[in-house]
């Protein structure tokens, strides 16, 4: 089965991080390649590295039209069983040039969409109009989580139409030793400037408005000096300068750690003592599952993926208010009251522990679930059954 995976850009966000993470793990039979319409950023060349061709549209904005011809003669030449898009202009081009070169089995992943917020942007009759014209060209969206399958369906897209299908955790990569997890927390700590001693609060994600990251500088601020807690914050985006200046003006400038973009994130998140996530506004918590799968205590505001399970499945999880005070106070208590990385039948230097969550979400395991969705869809592109969760 020939796949090609359309895709807005591939620079180093969640949904382009998370189609790297899947295409490493299909089962065999299922032949990819992705054609991304602009942004060929760090993803692009990882995907270039482990042998996917990449194709690379040069849209050179959203009214850019003539990259839909471009498009339906890729899909053409390429002959492709299924066209799988991602990303909202994907998936308006994406879906439109499918149709036009002839393909019947068409796939769109609704990676984060809100009932007033599509990508973190603000939606409007005319782009819900326009979302749903292009929603009929195909014939399945998935949806990553219920969060999101219920906000297609208050927009009028039919329950026979969605598939749930979680992102996934590539739980194998988290896998430290006692030993090794020692070694590799000191040499990030190193490369960050963080001293060994410190007590590190971290927080990963685009630095944009909806991730919230404020409060956390501002719970920052209001810690004890003797506690020596540093902010970690593990991504890009436009909101940096003003992060930095918020630092700044409450004192803390240099207690709060920016990384960048970073593709080492199980060695980052070893040199962490806690996990914060205090965005309202998750369409999965792919950050609170990867602070879990490393052992880590976790307080969020919002993961949508913890909420489809029991409380029991994620125990080092806590929900709190997203405001300054109340992070402050959750990490207070955790400094003085550490949770226990070991459980009674732990083996003596092997990794912490992990909920059942995270095995829930293993990418092995939802990969070869979008696979037999393609096998379910078929060359003839029959729609999924309804309301169906895989």
């Amino acid at each position: 089965m020939r796949v090609l995976h359309v895709i807005t850009g591939l620079a180093g966000g969640g949904a382009e991080q998370q189609l790297l993470l899947t295409l490493r793990h299909l089962p065999p039979g299922i032949d990819c390649e992705v054609a991304t319409l602009t942004n060929p950023g760090s993803v692009a060349s990882a995907l270039r590295a482990d042998g996917v061709t990449v194709h690379d549209l040069r849209m050179r904005g959203n009214r850019d039209l003539a990259v839909l011809p471009r498009l339906t003669r890729l899909i053409r030449r390429g002959r492709y069983d299924v066209v799988h898009t991602h990303l909202y202009r994907a998936g308006l081009y994406g879906r439109l040039a499918a149709r036009l070169a002839g393909v019947r089995t068409v796939l769109a992943t609704e990676h984060s969409l809100h009932a007033g917020t599509i990508e973190g942007r603000p939606v409007g009759t005319g782009v819900r109009t326009l979302y749903l014209a292009a929603e009929r060209l195909g014939h399945t969206t998935v949806a990553v989580s219920r969060q999101v399958a219920g906000t297609l369906g208050d927009w009028g897209v039919p329950a026979q139409r969605i598939a749930v299908l979680p992102n996934g955790i590539d739980a194998a990569r988290y896998e430290l030793l006692a030993l090794e997890r020692l070694l590799v927390r000191q040499s990030v700590r190193d490369q960050c400037g963080l001293p060994l001693g410190s007590w590190v609060v971290g927080a990963v994600g685009r630095l944009v408005p909806g991730k919230r990251f404020g409060v956390l500088v501002e719970a920052l601020a209001g810690l004890p000096p003797e506690l020596d807690a540093r902010l970690l914050l593990v991504g890009e985006g436009p909101q940096r300068a003003a992060l930095r200046a918020l630092a700044a003006d409450l004192g803390v400038a240099d207690r709060l750690h920016c990384t960048g973009e970073r593709a080492d994130l199980p060695e980052l998140l070893a040199a962490m003592d806690v996990l914060a996530a205090p965005s309202e506004q998750e369409t999965f918590g792919l950050a609170v599952l990867e602070g879990l799968t490393a052992g880590l205590p976790v307080c969020h505001s919002g993961c949508p993926a913890l909420e489809a399970l029991p409380a029991e499945a994620a125990p080092g999880a806590r929900k709190i208010a997203s405001d300054p005070a109340a992070y402050r106070a959750a990490l207070l208590d955790l400094a003085a009251h550490p949770p226990a990385l070991r459980s009674a039948g732990a083996r003596p230097g092997g990794p912490p522990p992990r909920p059942p969550a995270v095995a829930h979400y293993d990418i092995t395991r939802t990969a070869s679930e979008l696979a037999a969705l393609y096998q379910r869809l078929g060359p003839a592109g029959v729609p999924a059954p309804a309301g169906r969760e895989t």
